[in-house]
């Protein structure tokens, strides 16, 4: 959780340009909401704007690089892909 008073706040139109790659502002919005392997990026609200951290950053990138991350939760979308193909699969084997 982000400290505001210990930590360096930084608006998220600007802190794609502190993460490797300048991830865009859409992409920061997906990590905080859905989370990359398991790990979300941090942000408060305030007024209106909405903020991340260097720190928030830092433990964001430590996280999604830790030997126990969890795999990627399945979506929903893709859990009835998958079990679709399988009773595709079932009824041409006459199962």
């Amino acid at each position: 959780m982000i400290d505001p008073a210990t930590e360096e706040l930084i608006p998220f139109q600007q802190a794609g340009r502190r993460i490797p790659g300048n991830p865009s502002v859409c992409a920061l919005h997906r990590w905080r909401q859905c989370g990359v392997r398991g790990a979300k990026l941090e942000t408060l609200l305030v007024g209106g704007t909405r903020f991340t951290s260097t720190e928030a950053i830092s433990r964001f990138i430590v996280a999604q690089n830790a030997s126990d991350s969890p795999a990627p939760a399945i979506t929903a979308k893709q859990r009835r892909t998958q079990a679709e193909s399988a009773n595709r699969v079932l009824e041409e084997a006459g199962l």
